[in-house]
């Protein structure tokens, strides 16, 4: 406890720290007797996260979590430990990351009573929405009302504050106007939209409130918590605004909680910027978070397969330190969100990045652009299904498959724990009508499926959806088998020339795994030798001088002794 303490002094001085220490420590001390779930202490080869939305199948009547919870028994409960249950609160913009009430539950989705549910049947990764709140939620609604407990719950600012030092991953103004209820107006900081107000964590009972959210989360099952935009928390004018100590400080606090309180939570940071930026959340290795995403891979392996070239990935990896004994990454291709392209920069030369950018539109994706402080635009997301985004429109199914199915070895491959997107193990294309609808990019990616359409598609033999689920399936349980797949066991990257993307597992020659992937469309051989069995086919393969892969084949390759 008196950790928390001294964290809290080092973000607010000694007497704010003490005025909310008496508050937080009873309720820290409740959490800890009230929570009752345990938590695996370890991540391992079997931890793989499905990212999915609450309301991902629909039926009529019925709560969207108890029919998720149908398809997930039938189709997914053998692939996935752990359930990245995207926001299931009551929003009002963003597809949920505009939070009109932590507490409560979508009544679209159902309610804690199916969260507790489903929670009995796999691990859940919350949402901690923890940067901003929805401009309909009671909070805002009482700020504008002039109630002095919300007096400073949010950022003021004069509308010709010089904000042009301030990191913007969005095109729209820092700030926004509101009219107060007694008719004066506020510009309030907006870091995402005008339906997204920034918290004041400068204010300690800001905090305070948040820390009750988190505990909150815990009592009710997270084990899993992922802080949404958590790098924009703290502000202090004439800096970035992003990535500053005070956030960092409170990060390490919610570790110190969670550690306290329900240890075996795992504190997740979602910071999607260049990847020296991205792992100082890991802090010292123990104090921080214990993952982090691992942004550059969605981009690097889009580039590269794009490209038939993997020498980027090849760099970029072997360069990649051992998160830790303590820490590991969090690896993913596709998510809610576009493929993100300021991890890259710096990765791949910019004129590159708008190439790639360019040819992706040309084949239908979407583009979301940020301003730079020279008032210029930059790309900074590709609104895509990642099947799409590997493919040409006019490339067939199996090409298409082919692809797929080798980035996602890759995915699995890597050091790590790896996250699959709802719309990638179901196969799915663009869905445009969505954008239609909801005049969003993101909601290219976004598409939500009736029990039955689905459930015809995934047991139709023949079709995209059902073949990639079961090839997919295929990689994914071999994967779980494979002690090796450890996340914590060491990986080697090999250099094998720019068509070739391979790697190795394992402590020794003699305990080894050797993956190989040709990210070509074409057939590449190369030097290589040794016996070993192909863990994914089973069928043992002796190779004397050289090998040949088919366009984008792989091998997951163990050794024989």
């Amino acid at each position: 406890m008196k950790y928390i303490k001294q964290r809290l002094t080092a973000i607010y001085g000694e007497t704010d720290a003490q005025k909310i220490w008496t508050s937080l420590k009873e309720k820290l001390l409740k959490a800890k007797q009230t929570h009752t779930k345990e938590r695996k202490q370890r991540w391992d080869e079997k931890d793989l996260v499905l990212i999915t939305y609450s309301d991902q199948f629909q039926e009529e009547g019925k709560p969207a979590l108890a029919t998720f919870e149908k398809v997930f028994d039938r189709y997914l409960a053998d692939n996935f430990e752990i359930v990245h249950l995207l926001p299931f609160y009551p929003y009002s913009s963003d597809d949920g990351f505009s939070v009109i009430d932590y507490k409560k539950v979508n009544p679209i989705a159902g309610d804690w009573e199916d969260v507790e549910k489903l929670s009995k049947k796999t691990r859940i990764m919350f949402d901690y929405v923890c940067n901003h709140i929805s401009a309909q939620s009671d909070w805002f609604k009482e700020y504008i009302k002039g109630s002095p407990e919300y007096a400073d719950f949010f950022t003021e600012m004069e509308p010709d504050t010089d904000l042009s030092a301030v990191t913007r991953p969005r095109s729209t103004p820092v700030l926004t106007k509101f009219k107060m209820e007694d008719g004066s107006e506020r510009y309030i900081w907006t870091t995402f939209s005008e339906d997204q107000i920034d918290l004041n964590f400068k204010n300690p009972n800001v905090l305070l409130k948040m820390i009750d959210v988190l505990l909150f989360y815990i009592e009710h099952g997270a084990e899993y918590i992922r802080l949404d935009a958590v790098g924009f928390m703290w502000k202090e004018i004439g800096t970035t605004c992003i990535h500053l100590e005070k956030t960092h400080q409170i990060i390490k606090l919610f570790r110190d909680i969670v550690e306290e309180v329900a240890k075996g939570t795992v504190i997740i940071t979602e910071t999607n910027v260049p990847h020296k930026d991205n792992i100082s959340y890991f802090g010292n290795g123990s104090d921080e978070a214990h993952m982090v995403y691992q942004f550059p891979l969605p981009p690097l392996v889009l580039y590269t397969i794009n490209r038939g070239d993997g020498s980027a990935l090849t760099n970029w990896a072997r360069n990649l330190q051992p998160a830790g004994d303590e820490t590991t990454f969090f690896n993913f291709l596709a998510s809610h969100d576009g493929i993100g392209l300021n991890p890259i920069r710096g990765i791949i030369p910019e004129e590159e990045i708008l190439a790639l950018v360019s040819d992706l539109k040309e084949e239908g994706a979407k583009v979301n652009y940020k301003k730079n402080p020279d008032n210029t635009q930059s790309p900074y997301e590709v609104n895509v299904t990642y099947l799409d985004a590997l493919n040409k429109r006019a490339d067939d199914d199996d090409l298409r498959m082919k692809r797929f199915l080798s980035a996602h070895s890759i995915l699995l491959s890597l050091q790590g724990v790896p996250a699959i997107y709802i719309q990638s193990i179901l196969g799915s294309r663009n869905d445009y009508d969505g954008v239609v609808k909801t005049g969003m990019n993101r909601s290219i990616n976004r598409q939500k499926y009736g029990l039955d359409e689905i459930e015809t598609e995934l047991t139709k033999p023949g079709t995209l959806r059902s073949k990639i689920y079961r090839e997919l399936t295929n990689i994914i349980q071999t994967r779980k088998a494979e002690a090796l797949f450890h996340p914590d066991v060491p990986m080697e990257v090999l250099d094998k020339g720019e068509k070739i993307f391979a790697l190795k597992r394992g402590y020794d020659s003699q305990n080894s795994l050797t993956i190989i992937h040709n990210i070509a469309n074409e057939q590449v051989d190369f030097q290589f030798s040794g016996e070993f069995v192909n863990i994914i086919t089973g069928e043992e393969m002796t190779f004397v001088d050289t090998i040949t892969l088919d366009p984008y084949q792989f091998l997951w390759l163990k050794s024989i002794n």
